[in-house]
């Protein structure tokens, strides 16, 4: 299917303080502890947490078998009390179940789904095969479990339905190559962009404004990737690119240069703005929600920017 990346996607209904958001394991285990101070900090935020007992099951390093993973998620897509399914965690699996998923039981009841780093492959297959705006952000065993996890700014903004809104000061973002660029934000973890290539769901990525981020990978592998998308022809309709915080990607504490060198050496000949250190996804603190498939505007210059041009959700 060809990339058509400025089409009207499908946004789902708001999330509002009382409202039951379900709780999924997509891809790894969990741990019981880490999920019930999740719930606890998702009750705090006024939202009423809700799981399936099974999603204590454990398959190899897997949250149980993939029939399992995707009936659970069909089963939260499909339940009309529940508004946003936040996934537990990523880990390694969700690439499993774009091959059993039934299609019919998502598309028909467009939902946030929100997730990050192997979560990856779902936020993009939904949004490019479902065509539902998702989410890049917190997750429930990994964020909202530990404090100052998750940006609430960006998180009420992205999944209340804010009409335009801003990142900007405080996103840890810097710049690296100005300009100004508008496009559909897209994107994740750069280690799922990458293995999505070749297969029947490999990214869009023309006319975005393309958002990267991984963790604990060597300069050389980060390098790497993103030689593999140069050579795939993913950058050369990007219109923005801004990388993550990058958290941990580094060859030694000695080395002699800046992960920022080494992208920069692989995509300085484009000719668009780029931004590094925008902090969602796998980071230190306070994670940033970004939605996936609206538009946006990205502005580097002294300062970064990237304002959200539309809602994300609808209201309700």
């Amino acid at each position: 299917m060809p990339s058509n990346p400025q089409r009207t996607r499908i946004k789902p209904p708001a999330l509002r303080p009382g409202d039951k958001v379900g709780i999924a394991a997509p891809a790894s285990n969990i741990k019981s502890e880490l999920l019930q101070q999740g719930c606890e900090e998702l009750r705090r935020l006024g939202y009423e947490p809700f799981y399936l007992e099974s999603i204590f099951e454990q398959d190899l390093y897997f949250a149980g078998s993939v029939e399992r993973r995707a009936r659970e998620l069909e089963a939260m897509f499909a339940r009309d009390d529940i508004r946003a399914i936040i996934c537990a965690r990523g880990g390694y699996g969700s690439n499993y179940l774009p091959l059993v998923l039934n299609p019919q039981q998502i598309v028909s009841h467009p939902k946030i789904l929100v997730g990050y780093s192997d979560i990856t492959t779902l936020v993009c297959c939904m949004a490019d095969s479902a065509n539902f705006v998702t989410f890049h952000g917190p997750m429930v065993t990994k964020d909202f479990a530990v404090e100052d996890g998750v940006d609430l700014a960006s998180w009420t903004a992205a999944v209340g339905g804010a009409s335009e809104w801003e990142i900007g000061a405080g996103s840890g973002a810097l710049a690296l190559a100005g300009g100004e660029a508008e496009g559909v934000l897209y994107g994740g973890c750069l280690s799922m962009l990458v293995a999505s290539l070749g297969t029947k769901h490999e990214i869009r990525t023309d006319g975005t404004i393309l958002f990267m981020e991984d963790v604990a990978a060597k300069p050389f592998q980060i390098d790497r990737m993103l030689m593999q998308l140069k050579l795939a022809g993913k950058l050369s309709g990007v219109r923005g690119i801004v990388f993550g915080e990058m958290m941990d990607c580094r060859q030694s504490p000695a080395q002699d240069y800046t992960l920022e060198e080494v992208v920069m050496r692989v995509i300085g000949d484009l000719g668009i703005p780029v931004a590094f250190g925008l902090r969602s996804g796998h980071t230190s603190r306070a994670n940033i929600t970004l939605p996936i498939g609206v538009r946006a505007r990205l502005e580097v210059g002294d300062q970064v920017k990237l304002r959200i041009l539309e809602a994300a959700t609808e209201k309700r």
